[in-house]
């Protein structure tokens, strides 16, 4: 358990860098780009259409959702070591509350604090935007314990990828638009439907690769409901569908932003290849990153077609 350890011959020193080795751990910045790239979509669409962005809006945006990402993790983290999700057979990086790197207390600590920032920064944009910012955030404050935990944990029945489209798409993308312009344009829940199925990739795969740990712990995944073979189709549809919805663009008068599905057409196929090639492991973790890697790029070509007036 983490704490410090003299006969290490590291001091506090090598203490406090367990701790904050350990609490990284726990974060799982390789997720991050869930909560980063809507916001950072949702502020560059709301610039494009308005002409204008508020950048400190924006930070507080920005600043709520990686906190909420965060909590959301250590939530996972403790709760499934509580539930015994996570075992000796798990494929995937170590986790802190079962590997006894971080007690239980101090991971619900850390959830917490966080939960705490995403409120701080909350009252920010409540005092902008007003009541729209509660109907938004006290769900999502509560489905990052509710996401594993409650009575009716999502990643528990399958409904961890609906999650991610919903919450880590539409809500924020269009909130994040909401923010910055008072308004709530199609084209936001376009782009939220997007930045939704590319984020659910992450999670589908993560699904995927851990299935067979799930299935004997009781984590009924849509990979454990319905199999390895229609995990891969659900996959294929999540990275198939933000391709075809592109075509949504020119709909919306903003037609050059359909190049941001670039990346997806050279990087999905690949990622959904291997997948179906090789059987769950350590290449599973690379192709996880790889995707996380598509999911910048898509915001980032994004970025550079709206700039350029696309």
């Amino acid at each position: 358990m983490l704490g410090w350890r003299p006969e290490a011959g590291c001091g506090w020193i090598g203490g406090v860098s367990e701790i904050l080795k350990a609490m990284v751990l726990a974060a799982r910045p390789k997720t991050l780009p869930a909560a980063v790239v809507p916001v950072w979509a949702g502020g560059v669409l709301a610039w494009r259409m308005s002409g204008v962005l508020d950048a400190g809006l924006l930070a507080a945006t920005l600043a709520g959702a990686i906190a909420i990402q965060i909590a959301t993790n250590f939530f996972n983290d403790a709760i499934d070591a509580k539930k015994g999700a996570d075992t000796r057979r798990r494929l995937g990086p170590v986790r802190v509350t079962a590997s006894g790197l971080m007690s239980p207390a101090a991971v619900y600590g850390a959830a917490a604090f966080c939960l705490a920032v995403a409120v701080g920064c909350g009252v920010v944009l409540y005092q902008a935007r007003g009541w729209p910012i509660v109907a938004i955030g006290v769900p999502s404050l509560f489905l990052a314990y509710g996401y594993t935990g409650g009575p009716v944990p999502l990643a528990y029945r399958g409904l961890g990828e609906l999650f991610v489209v919903m919450f880590f798409g539409l809500v924020a993308v269009a909130g994040t638009v909401f923010i910055q312009t008072g308004t709530w344009p199609a084209a936001a829940l376009l782009l939220g439907w997007q930045v939704g199925l590319l984020s659910a990739v992450l999670i589908s795969i993560n699904n995927l690769r851990d299935r067979e740990e799930d299935a004997g712990t009781g984590k009924r995944t849509l990979a454990v409901r319905l199999g390895r073979k229609a995990a891969l189709g659900i996959i294929g549809l999540e990275i198939a569908l933000p391709v075809v919805s592109a075509a949504g663009w020119a709909a919306c008068g903003y037609g050059g932003l359909a190049l941001a599905a670039i990346p997806v057409v050279l990087i999905g196929p690949l990622v959904l290849a291997r997948l179906a090639k090789l059987p769950p492991g350590p290449a599973y973790n690379r192709l996880l990153a790889l995707s996380g890697v598509q999911l910048l790029l898509f915001a980032v070509v994004f970025h550079v077609a709206a700039v350029i007036g696309c």
